[in-house]
């Protein structure tokens, strides 16, 4: 009765990738990354070798016609995964140029067997292995015998025992080619540029013997190498959102009061109204009035940076640590990124509470590919932070219509738990607000239009305006028999 045999899954270093691959990558099998030139190929293949190469588990880098050895490392070496004490020691490289212009296959095998041989490395990486494949095709060899040789150099990898990497620009994965059909696994890097932005996906082809995650996922190339914001990351994040569900504070008594006794821990709120009306001042206070209590925030903001001159209060959070910032200027930003960067803030502090700040400044910051699949992303993103544990504020800017009562350009109303609504109206020549609670899921809470201030102190709400009717046109009338007062002797 045969055993089934345990496959042994490497960590590869490299940030959101073990996610994408299904938990690591398979040893001793046989990889081929592959992409257009400038997506990230060599940098993702030094970043793994880095991260699993030791002198007991040595790395051989094969380079080809691409860029000489010195040349490759003066570029990888700014990056914060390198290690130049692993040169020689753990990671060496080898050309096989004069092989390549030699025109012969046998010769290129030969030279990998010998060197293999010689140094028994646990991993190997053949840069660029389309000038391998492009030099057999130029000699004359028959589409057979480069299969032929593809298959040859996977089973003496194999029964080296090692890990291997073949690196190469191709273009369209759907072209015939032998070397898609004999790898193990096939990690597509793609690039599209769209106005000033430069998107970076990955996608995992295929990965035999284990299930990977389908779909494009996007990347970034930064200080530390590539980072992978993959959805399961997302979905595999801190849950903590189970047990009870007290209510938070919002900074204000009469607010609290209107949502029914304070804002459920856990939930979404949308602070819809238009320029001017008092969403961040609001957003700021729910941050403030954690602080108060003990509990920490976090802050994404996608307009201005905070500042002394409009909130000295968040700003002395921010710059104490009780308030984390997540403020990224990136041209290529995706929401996923967004999301995982939201993620390490709340579990860096403990956060308990998350504001972005605003949805239409965010959805301008992201690369214009993603804007497509905003509402979507949403969806994602109130998920994450639902299944986080965290309290999420999103404030979203609105043109004041008066002839309907919308509660967020992108139709993503339906998405949060809880929804405030700001508008502006006009009694007696002058500019007033208003301020309601449209919905709390699964809450009894107000349904009263009232009046409120922004000063020095923030936003203060006052009374109703019992006296008028038709607030949410813009210019209310009085009522039938009232006599011009309301409960804050206004209007």
């Amino acid at each position: 009765m045969s055993s089934k045999v345990t496959i042994t899954r490497l960590a590869t270093g490299v940030p959101g990738l073990d996610a994408v691959l299904g938990g690591g990558l398979p040893e001793y099998s046989f990889n081929l990354i592959a992409g257009p030139p400038g997506c990230g190929k060599t940098t993702l293949a030094h970043q793994i070798m880095f991260a699993l190469a030791t002198p007991r588990r040595p790395a051989l880098y094969f380079t080809v016609l691409g860029e000489p050895p010195l040349k490759m490392l003066r570029y990888q070496q700014q990056f914060g995964f390198f290690d130049d004490t692993a040169i020689n020691r753990s990671v060496r490289f080898v050309n096989l140029g004069e092989e390549i212009q030699a025109g012969s296959l046998d010769r290129v095998l030969q030279r990998i067997e010998a060197e293999v041989e010689k140094s028994g490395p646990a991993l190997v990486f053949v840069d660029s292995f389309r000038s391998v494949m492009l030099a057999g095709v130029s000699a004359g060899d028959r589409i057979a015998d480069l299969q032929h040789f593809v298959q040859r150099l996977g089973v003496a990898m194999t029964g080296w025992q090692a890990t291997t990497f073949l690196i190469g620009e191709y273009f369209n994965d759907s072209e015939a080619n032998p070397v898609f059909t004999v790898a193990d696994g096939l990690i597509w890097l793609r690039q599209s540029v769209q106005r000033n932005s430069m998107v970076r996906k990955m996608e995992v082809l295929k990965m035999r013997g284990q299930p990977t995650l389908p779909g494009l996922h996007t990347f970034r190339i930064g200080p530390e190498g590539i980072e992978v914001f993959a959805p399961a990351l997302i979905a595999a994040a801190m849950d903590r959102g189970a047990g009870t569900k007290p209510r938070l504070g919002m900074g204000d008594a009469t607010l609290d009061e209107m949502l029914g006794g304070g804002l459920p821990q856990g939930y979404s709120l949308l602070v819809a109204g238009p320029s001017g009306s008092g969403k961040s001042i609001l957003a700021s206070a729910f941050l403030s009035e954690g602080d108060r209590v003990g509990e920490r925030g976090v802050i994404a903001v996608f307009e201005q940076q905070p500042n002394r001159g409009r909130n000295e209060r968040l700003i002395e959070l921010i710059e104490t640590g009780r308030v984390g910032l997540v403020d990224s200027r990136a041209s290529d930003l995706s929401i996923d990124e967004v999301i995982l960067l939201l993620l390490k803030e709340v579990e860096r502090l403990g956060a308990t509470r998350v504001v972005i700040d605003s949805l239409s400044a965010f959805e301008l910051a992201l690369a214009p590919t993603f804007r497509e699949d905003f509402r979507q992303s949403l969806a994602r993103l109130v998920s994450a932070m639902a299944k986080a544990g965290v309290s999420l504020l999103m404030t979203s800017e609105l043109e004041d219509r008066y002839t309907d009562l919308r509660f967020s350009p992108y139709g993503t109303a339906f998405l949060t738990d809880a929804i405030i609504v700001q508008r502006y109206v006009e009694i007696d020549s002058r500019l007033l607000r208003v301020i309601a609670v449209v919905k709390v899921r699964a809450s009894a809470h107000s349904n009263d239009l009232r009046l409120y201030e922004i000063d020095s102190d923030g936003l203060r709400i006052a009374g109703r305006l019992d006296d008028r009717e038709g607030l949410l046109g813009g210019r209310p009338t009085r009522k039938a028999g009232t006599h011009g007062t309301c409960d804050d002797d206004r209007g």
